[in-house]
């Protein structure tokens, strides 16, 4: 069965199909509550806003113009009380609004990070890891703040400029129809360079995301940067990066100054042009000065929502290509996929392996092939060792074993049971991994340990160190196994590193060990200790070992020689000496050049 493989062509349909606000509205709907409350007190805050107006028209006639201190001292007061009522709401309506951008955020962050963990080893070989953690944290920031607050400022002042214009209509029919003919002149520039703003902004992200990657990458292998005297061309090709990200958000800028120029300009004109026609209406007595008064506050209103709106529209159109981004992220394919109805694995797991004519290519890598028809028959407890040249294999068979990719043919059984056809938790549960290189977590030893088995206790972890022969420096770090190690372990030695991956494999106690020359970054010393303690853990053990050095498998039950992704060869040592001269010529150069191949 071949896995379809992911395109950028795939991706970009895929967001077409998925428009950006109905995924928003996904996230909201939980929260509806809420979400009701907060467009209540909007449209509270809207409506006492287009309430003063109606007092302002009031206060002129009744009060000023008629000469009526007692009615004008009435006046004053409503339209205190308005504005008091108007305060209150717009204090809802922001806490409200604020949460929601901070809640949708986070359970944005929830969604993808959750789909992320579910993504095979291809996507993260084809993505950088950087431009992944760009869009994790830059672009959701983005959109919180627009939920948050730009959305809250674009739906306020929506409201006003239609509740302004409803009014305006009821003051004057004439002045409004006025304005209604300059309303076009003030949306063509909104639609026009708004959706310029918008592909600026999402070209913008992306470049972000290039500076990301870049800085992800550099300071992760600060040590080979510095070894090499790199610093000086990685400060020169980071200035490269920001001078892109710097044009890119250069014209976004000037489109969007713009787009917020034009809008005032439009609005700021029509007003002024219409205050002047309705000046002339009341000298001419076909309107009284307080609905003059009246009519231009809407205006005003009107103007200053349609500002807010043209200046809010940028960060809108640019939080709508950062969603984008989000949406492509979050619908990237999982290619190895759980079954819907998983066969159970027999209890207890005897950890059999049979591997049958497997092919596999890892997909758009352009290599080739890295297995073909191999065919390998493990019995519980066998303890079987993997050599051959680098490209061989041995890595490849370890991944398909795990089911991280899904070969193009041939199948894996564990205890007889197709691997395919089982829960990928309840499958990657009977393997315990030490990696060559070993991964160390930024956290504490304890924590590091206990990866391999979460519920295990302090006492448990510690009897895994001392089989580990890790115990005895563990217990000289300042804070013994709370010390915390820093990224990726910065503060232990390789050795001490492979220690601790060896007792984390020790504590999760799994049928099946997967071990990539586990004791490769040991000395003599350490070697010899941990050996004692791999000896312990592959007791009942199904051992799957990929030798670098020979010297440590030459007391397994079996070797297997790989050689461009075939078995060419299997017996003990001796049996392959006489019948193998691939074996026999790695043996001989590693005898006569004992660090070759370490």
């Amino acid at each position: 069965m071949t896995e379809p493989v992911l395109t950028s062509s795939d991706v970009t349909l895929a967001v077409k199909q998925q428009a950006v606000l109905p995924w928003l509205v996904a996230f909201l709907k939980p929260y509806h509550g809420r979400v009701l409350l907060a467009i209540i007190c909007l449209l509270i805050g809207s409506l006492a806003w287009l309430a003063l107006g109606q007092g302002v028209r009031l206060l002129v006639d009744e009060g000023f113009v008629a000469g009526n201190a007692s009615r004008l001292n009435e006046l004053v007061g409503w339209v205190l009380l308005i504005s008091a009522i108007s305060a209150s709401a717009v204090f809802c309506r922001f806490y409200l609004m604020t949460w929601l951008g901070e809640r949708v955020s986070a359970d944005i962050r929830n969604h993808v990070y959750r789909h992320l963990l579910k993504l095979s080893p291809a996507f993260y070989g084809e993505t950088r890891t950087g431009e992944v953690i760009s869009r994790f944290t830059a672009d959701t920031t983005l959109l919180q703040s627009v939920v948050g607050s730009s959305l809250s400022m674009a739906l306020r002042s929506g409201v006003t400029a239609i509740g302004g214009l409803l009014m305006m209509l009821l003051t004057s029919f004439k002045l409004t129809a006025l304005v209604l003919l300059a309303v076009p002149l003030v949306l063509v520039p909104i639609i026009v360079l708004g959706r310029k703003v918008r592909r600026l902004s999402r070209a913008s992200q992306d470049r972000l995301a290039d500076i990301g990657a870049h800085v992800d990458e550099s300071l992760h292998e600060i040590h080979t940067v510095q070894s090499y005297g790199h610093e000086r061309l990685d400060q020169q090709l980071f200035a490269g990066k920001i001078e892109q990200v710097m044009q890119a958000a250069k014209k976004r800028i000037f489109y969007r100054a713009l787009l917020i120029g034009l809008v005032m300009l439009l609005s700021v004109s029509a007003i002024t042009l219409i205050g002047w026609a309705g000046a002339l209406d009341v000298l001419q007595g076909r309107m009284s000065a307080g609905q003059l008064t009246a009519f231009l506050f809407y205006a005003v209103l009107v103007a200053g929502a349609t500002a807010t709106i043209s200046e809010v529209i940028g960060e809108v159109q640019r939080a709508a290509g950062a969603t984008e981004r989000l949406i492509e992220l979050s619908q990237v394919p999982v290619q190895i996929e759980t079954v819907a109805k998983p066969l159970a694995l027999p209890k207890p797991v005897r950890g059999r392996l049979d591997v049958q004519q497997l092919s596999f290519a890892y997909p758009q890598s352009g290599i080739g092939t890295a297995l073909t028809e191999l065919t390998l028959n493990i019995a519980p407890g066998e303890r079987v060792a993997l050599v051959g040249p680098s490209g061989a294999g041995k890595s490849t068979l370890f991944q398909l074993l795990q089911r991280f990719y899904q070969p193009q043919q041939g199948r894996i059984l564990l205890d007889s049971i197709d691997i395919a056809e089982l829960d990928l938790a309840s499958l990657r549960a009977q393997f315990a991994l030490v990696p060559q290189d070993a991964v160390i977590f930024a956290d504490s030893v304890l924590e590091n340990v206990r990866y391999g088995r979460p519920e295990a206790s302090e006492q448990e972890v510690i009897a895994a160190c001392k089989a580990a022969r890790a115990d005895e420096f563990i217990r000289e770090l300042p804070e013994g196994y709370h010390s915390q190690l820093g990224e990726r372990g910065v503060r232990l030695s390789g050795g001490q590193k492979q220690r601790l991956a060896i007792a984390r494999a020790i504590l999760a106690d799994r049928p099946v060990l997967l071990l990539d020359e586990a004791t490769s970054a040991l000395d003599a010393v350490s070697e010899h200790a941990v050996k004692e303690a791999l000896q312990h853990l592959m007791q009942g053990k199904t051992t799957l070992i990929i030798a670098h050095r020979l010297s440590t498998v030459l007391h397994v039950d079996r070797i297997v020689v790989l050689d461009k992704g075939r078995v060419i060869a299997w017996g003990s040592h001796s049996e392959l000496m006489a019948s193998c001269p691939l074996y026999k010529e790695l043996a001989e150069l590693q005898l006569l050049n004992p660090g070759s191949a370490d």
